[in-house]
């Protein structure tokens, strides 16, 4: 992949198309947030409704940093459904390529989180109903960059045809990325995923789902591997930053400390901030830094937007990210 992503300079464009999971995040924040069984009842510090689905938040946070940004999803004709779409809506995120699907619920997620972990419980609903087919042609002929989150949640659905959905954007000139977040299912991927990551030109894993997906010991062994097929990576390491790598060389960005209220979509915002960078003409590495400092930034709020920043205060704190060669 180029350094420099995206296309089309003469004619009218949407930066970041952002295609998968789009639901409502009910957070539960506190020091004990485990639920006790046995028809307990515990308080906790706050339980709230925000913004959710790493597409979702990665879309938002994408549009708060000055990009114009749309996103492909699915949600059910119901209350979260509409939640959802007045919430992107209301922060310029295009929505008319988002499926309502009149007899299928929105997709839900209740996260505990206490600190700087967190525990994560889905019903898929609508989510897992997404296809290939639901790609308007005529957005992605206008796409600089095509972003899929959550692979495994519409491993299903989405999975078959998004090599040849990839394989399509690239042939026009649109870049791609994949961020495949957890796999429930525990499998990691097959000749599906193998195929897909063929045509991926950018993986965002984190450092768990990096290992887990190149089936390797260590992470310098699973960024080598994962770079083979020619594509680039950039691994999320938490509070220690992130790791970018390609066939040439690997670089570590630390982030400034911050104390995280809320570690909720941080990942997600940090895919916005990268693909903010490189559409924007920055080299992998500076991209690296303004990622994880748009990530940093969003441990400070709650919810993965609660926080989400301007790209000028993006670029503030990324004066503060470390990028060092790593090795």
């Amino acid at each position: 992949m180029r350094a420099r992503l995206g296309r089309r300079a003469a004619e009218p464009v949407t930066d970041l198309v952002v295609v998968g999971d789009c639901n409502p995040d009910v957070l539960v924040l506190g020091d004990d947030v485990t639920p006790a069984f046995g028809q307990e009842e515990k308080l906790v510090a706050s339980i709230s409704l925000a913004v959710g689905g790493s597409a979702a938040i990665t879309a938002l946070a994408a549009a708060r940093l000055g990009l114009q940004v749309a996103l492909v999803a699915a949600v059910g004709d119901d209350p979260a459904g509409q939640f959802m779409l007045a919430e992107l809506a209301r922060e310029s995120v295009e929505t008319a390529a988002v499926a309502v699907r009149a007899h299928c619920p929105t997709g839900m997620t209740v996260a505990l989180s206490r600190g700087n972990d967190r525990a994560i419980l889905t019903a898929t609903g609508a989510i897992a109903t997404l296809t290939a087919q639901d790609m308007p042609d005529t957005l992605l002929s206008r796409a600089r960059h095509l972003h899929v989150s959550s692979y495994f949640l519409l491993e299903r659905s989405l999975g078959p045809g998004l090599a040849a959905l990839f394989s399509a954007a690239r042939a026009a000139g649109t870049t791609t990325s994949l961020d495949t977040n957890w796999d429930p299912a525990g499998k990691w991927g097959d000749d599906q995923l193998a195929e897909v990551l063929a045509q991926t030109d950018l993986l965002l894993p984190n450092e768990a789902e990096a290992l887990r997906i190149a089936r390797a010991a260590t992470l310098q062994d699973a960024v080598g591997a994962l770079t083979r097929t020619g594509s680039k990576i950039a691994v999320k390491l938490g509070a220690r930053g992130a790791l970018c790598g390609d066939g040439l060389g690997q670089h570590l960005a630390t982030p400034p400390p911050l104390t995280p209220v809320d570690t909720t979509g941080a990942g997600d915002c940090f895919n916005a901030g990268l693909l903010t960078g490189l559409l924007r003409g920055l080299e992998f590495p500076e991209a690296l830094a303004l990622g994880c400092a748009v990530g940093s930034a969003s441990t400070q709020g709650v919810g993965g937007t609660g926080r989400c920043v301007d790209l000028a205060s993006a670029r503030d704190l990324a004066r503060q990210v470390t990028v060092r060669p790593a090795g």
